[in-house]
């Protein structure tokens, strides 16, 4: 099994299948279906049934049942890697045996992944690891997942002998940036319950993420001759620059962790003339995330007041904590965490500092948490995950298909 994935794993991230959040389009970049298409036909040559990859890249297919009485179950993980840092050309490498040290991604550029940066590395330790070249990402998120989900169903399609009642397979574009959901057909996928291969280090478990909100502000400056500025140009960039200062710094990204939300500025455009700022706005408890909200609107109401009405603000929520609908069902929990404890995992169930597929999918009916994939630091070149990891995800899905059909759920 571990060859297996290793396989698949380094053959997916291969593939670029960067998304582009500028695109309208679904999927947002065409190259996903290069993805795709080798998916399928994997697919195919495993014998699952009712497989179909329709016009916006979404993959489905089922692995039929061989006892009868159980809950259709599914699985699912994206198949398109963040547009924060190209997917261009990776270049894994193997380090067998990990000292637990300062590992050198290119000594030409100087880029290292340090344990002082990123003491997290050290728990790998005595663990193969693969690593970039610095130049990319890894695409781990979420390849690693999808070579996980594949090895699974390829080692239950070889080994009749474990009883399973069917599993549905499902692989989703745009999740990096926040579209994975869109067109998901929850009722033609089939299954009652599922599970995303789409988390941190192997053991990870989540049933809890974010509420996420995404809020445009726009402010309007004048620009005139600087030689004649005098009480005529109004710079928006200062404007933005008091906008930034007005929300706390110790409620920023890099100064939360766990339950604590945030408000983050995501990207700033702008000149004297015109500035437009993204931010996104997070936490996991509602109530306190519509104060958030609320004191974002009330902020921008009282700096535009100040400057005659030049700043605007829009606020679209995006996604829930799937805790309210999980929960309701919490045996997909217990068993994910008893699955891991039958193959030899420590779980770790933690919220997620972020949001998943399965958030959305779990308020479109389908109860979703989140499953280790068993990497770290995703979405830059610093990104890493174990072989161990990618074994351990295989083996992890085996189990939970076994554990519903020993259950009879």
């Amino acid at each position: 099994m571990r060859e297996k994935v290793l396989e698949r794993f380094l053959n997916y991230v291969s593939i670029d299948t960067e998304s582009d959040p500028n695109s309208e389009c679904c999927p947002s970049t065409q190259k996903q279906f290069d993805l795709a298409n080798v998916l399928k036909e994997e697919l195919e040559e495993l014998g699952l049934v009712d497989i179909s990859l329709d016009e916006k890249c979404y993959l489905m297919a089922k692995l039929p049942a061989n006892v009868e009485g159980i809950s259709p179950i599914g699985f699912i993980s994206h198949m398109d890697t963040s547009p924060d840092i190209t997917g261009k050309n990776v270049r894994p490498r193997i380090i067998e045996n990990y000292d637990g040290k300062d590992i050198v991604l290119n000594e030409e550029k100087g880029i290292v992944t340090t344990v002082e940066d990123y003491p997290e590395i050290q728990e790998f330790k005595g663990q193969t690891i693969i690593v970039t070249d610095g130049n990319t990402l890894l695409g781990a998120d979420d390849k690693a997942g999808i070579a996980e989900i594949l090895t699974g169903i390829e080692y239950l399609v070889k080994h009749p002998e474990i009883k399973h009642g069917d599993i549905m397979v499902g692989f989703t574009p745009d999740e990096e940036i926040g579209r994975g959901a869109d067109f998901f057909d929850v009722e033609k996928f089939g299954a009652k319950y599922a599970y995303t291969f789409d988390g941190g280090e192997m053991g990870e478990l989540e049933y809890e993420n974010f509420n996420a909100a995404a809020a445009t502000v726009k402010i309007q400056g004048r620009n005139v001759h600087p030689g004649f500025a005098k009480d005529k140009m109004i710079n928006s960039m200062y404007i933005a620059s008091e906008i930034m200062s007005a929300f706390p710094v110790c409620e920023r990204p890099e100064t939360t962790e766990g339950y604590e939300g945030f408000y983050h500025l995501n990207t700033m455009e702008g000149n004297v003339e015109e500035t437009v700022m993204n931010y996104i706005i997070r936490d996991h408890n509602m109530d306190i995330f519509n104060k958030r909200k609320e004191f974002f609107e009330k902020t921008i109401e009282v700096i535009s007041k100040k400057y005659n009405g030049r700043v605007s603000v829009e606020i679209v929520d995006s996604y829930y904590n799937m805790r309210e609908i999980v929960e309701k069902n919490m045996f997909v929990v217990d068993i994910a965490v008893d699955s891991m404890k039958d193959i030899g995992v420590e779980p770790k169930v933690i919220p997620i500092r972020g949001g998943t597929d399965g958030a959305r999918l779990s308020f479109m009916g389908l109860p979703c948490p989140n499953l280790f994939a068993g990497g770290i630091n995703f979405h830059g070149r610093n990104e890493l995950v174990s072989v161990e990891a990618l074994e351990a995800g295989a083996k992890l899905l085996v189990r939970i298909a076994e554990k519903y059909a020993e259950l009879k759920l």
